[in-house]
């Protein structure tokens, strides 16, 4: 996403946050910069605890949308409507999970209703799909395809990937979550996602071997 984009995508969000007053994050103590005082904060009725939770969020929150659905065009209206989905369920919020990760269930489980609706086409960056072995294929996906073949080749390989076997790739080798992180946000055991993310990038190797031909 270019600056521009992200900047406009930034005021956007936090213009849909009830406001009631603003300060700095700077100006809050450490103790309450903690995610749970602030969220304590907000159930008490103060609407400013809430917005530095947004902005704190906001930019990782954009750059999980783009990594799965890669569409500029899309990220500042799902991005509002995650945090619009967050003002309303935080009240709720029980303290029995990290919010980080609560807030990426949220916005995984948006991103999914998204592409069901859509049926859009997902590509993301693949820098850290690969391990070591496969440094060469994951510098190819990198960068810009220098032929029609070679695009066409990426395209379909995304594609055909599986939502279930997608999601964890993005939020291991895009976002860089813990595997305990991604267990909680999709609602599965860890070995369901190593196992997920092994067959996942089996496939993809698979797929995309042409690359290194």
């Amino acid at each position: 996403m270019s600056d521009s984009t992200k900047t406009s995508g930034q005021m956007k969000v936090i213009s849909a946050v009830p406001q009631s007053g603003m300060y700095d994050e700077a100006e809050v103590s450490e103790e309450r910069r903690n995610d749970d005082v602030l969220i304590t904060l907000f159930q008490g009725g103060d609407q400013k605890a809430f917005r530095i939770l947004v902005e704190r969020y906001q930019e990782r929150i954009r750059n999980l949308i783009y990594s799965i659905l890669n569409r500029d065009d899309v990220v500042d209206d799902l991005a509002q409507e995650i945090f619009i989905r967050l003002y309303q369920a935080l009240p709720k919020f029980r303290f029995e999970s990290s919010f980080y990760t609560w807030l990426y269930r949220i916005a995984v489980n948006k991103v999914r209703d998204e592409m069901r609706r859509k049926k859009v086409k997902r590509f993301f960056s693949l820098q850290k799909l690969m391990d070591d072995a496969d440094a060469e294929l994951a510098s190819k996906m990198t960068v810009a395809p220098v032929d029609y073949s070679t695009a066409e080749l990426i395209s379909k390989a995304l594609n055909h990937l599986p939502e279930k076997f997608r999601l964890p790739v993005v939020l291991k080798d895009v976002d860089g979550l813990s595997y305990e992180e991604i267990a909680e946000i999709l609602e599965c055991e860890i070995g369901t996602v190593k196992s997920r993310l092994s067959r996942a990038r089996a496939m993809l190797r698979r797929m995309l071997k042409p690359l290194l031909e």
